[in-house]
């Protein structure tokens, strides 16, 4: 029997041993088996019951909006990855898909509306000085506090900032760690936003291109050692702005506060969206504490301040207040409850029609299983 990749995938899936492979062909096989030994299966699968209470509710841009009064599937991620083996020049690769409702957030959903390439891409190490890293592909975007995994963020709802940024890019991403303390990263894309091989727009076909630097803090510091300040930038076109469109600038600000105390710890972000010749600036400033209440209960808070210019519905402002207990029982298992008001600022009762109210509120419960 020749071996195929058909066989391996098998293999690789548990269907079959790879014990049977290499009977099938001694040779060829143990060269699979060096490069499939390396990758890594994981990943998580959320889902979540929320209830909105007081109807009709505000309807805020801003909000990572779930379907009230209902449980739901989230999302299911699996991720392949190798990391970069030894060596000046190793290679690795990172390939994660997240299939289920939330897939369409990212903006690259594809066989679908409900599958979706969060990362795929090529990671290859460049020996200059310290050693430079490049991801070429699918990679995630290097702007902002929270992740699109709800289970690596303090709180299960997004915030504002995270809304108005970039999810993922396709192009070319360096990595560079200048010493212990500063990190710095740059890269081009086709796109601000994550559609797949969307091809370059605006007057000439210009790209994106995104940098960032990382700086924590040292030693020296004493009770703030540990701080992490990072800022980072983004700059170019849409995937469905039009050829004389203008471009958008996404500036981030964020950092990671240590206090001195063992279970306090603070945030803090930034987001500044600039669209270039129009008044549909945005902006989102978010304070995060998150204090540890026991070994296995952990309380974070998030209180967030947004407004977008006239270009964007007109001028609106909000303010949102998020609580979030999140209680490790099971091993393995994200498991949280989660408050949340959202307050239309201007008294406009938010952007939909007919509403009554300029509060939102949402209470939600999250069990994600990470594997």
């Amino acid at each position: 029997m020749k071996v195929n990749q058909w066989t391996i995938g098998l293999a690789a899936a548990g269907v079959i041993s790879f014990g049977a492979v290499a009977q099938a062909d001694e040779k060829p096989t143990a060269q699979v088996l060096t490069a499939v030994s390396s990758t890594v299966l994981s990943g998580y699968v959320s889902t979540s019951v929320a209830w909105n209470p007081g109807k009709p509710v505000l309807a805020n841009r801003y909000s990572y909006a779930k379907a009230g009064d209902q449980f739901s599937l989230d999302v299911v991620d699996l991720k392949l990855s190798s990391a970069l083996a030894e060596g000046e020049f190793a290679s690795g690769y990172n390939v994660e898909l997240w299939l289920g409702p939330d897939a369409a957030g990212l903006g690259n959903v594809t066989g679908g509306s409900s599958v979706a390439i969060k990362n795929a891409n090529v990671a290859l190490n460049i020996p200059v000085g310290n050693g430079l890293q490049a991801k070429i592909g699918v990679f995630d975007t290097i702007v902002g506090y929270e992740s699109a995994n709800s289970i690596e963020n303090p709180n299960y709802t997004r915030s504002a900032g995270y809304t108005i940024e970039p999810t993922s890019h396709t192009g070319l991403l360096l990595s560079y760690k200048v010493c212990e303390a500063v990190s710095v990263s740059a890269g081009v894309a086709n796109t601000y936003d994550a559609a797949l091989n969307a091809g370059a727009r605006g007057n000439n076909g210009q790209q994106t291109y995104l940098a960032s630097i990382s700086v924590t803090a040292p030693e020296s510091f004493g009770f703030l050692k540990g701080a992490v300040l990072t800022a980072g930038v983004v700059d170019g076109f849409t995937s469905f702005s039009a050829p004389l469109a203008a471009d958008q600038t996404l500036i981030y600000v964020g950092a990671t506060i240590p206090t001195g105390i063992d279970k306090l710890n603070l945030g803090v972000s930034w987001d500044h969206l600039n669209i270039d010749k129009s008044s549909a600036d945005q902006d989102a400033l978010a304070g995060y504490i998150s204090y540890k209440l026991t070994d296995k209960a952990t309380l974070n808070t998030r209180v967030e301040y947004a407004r977008a210019g006239t270009g964007v519905g007109g001028a609106t402002e909000f303010g949102t207040a998020t609580l979030t207990l999140d209680y490790k029982l099971w091993a393995n298992v994200v498991s949280r409850v989660e408050y949340r008001l959202d307050h239309d600022l201007n008294g406009a009762r938010g952007t939909t029609v007919g509403a009554t109210r300029n509060n939102s509120n949402a209470l939600i419960g999250q069990v994600a299983y990470k594997f």
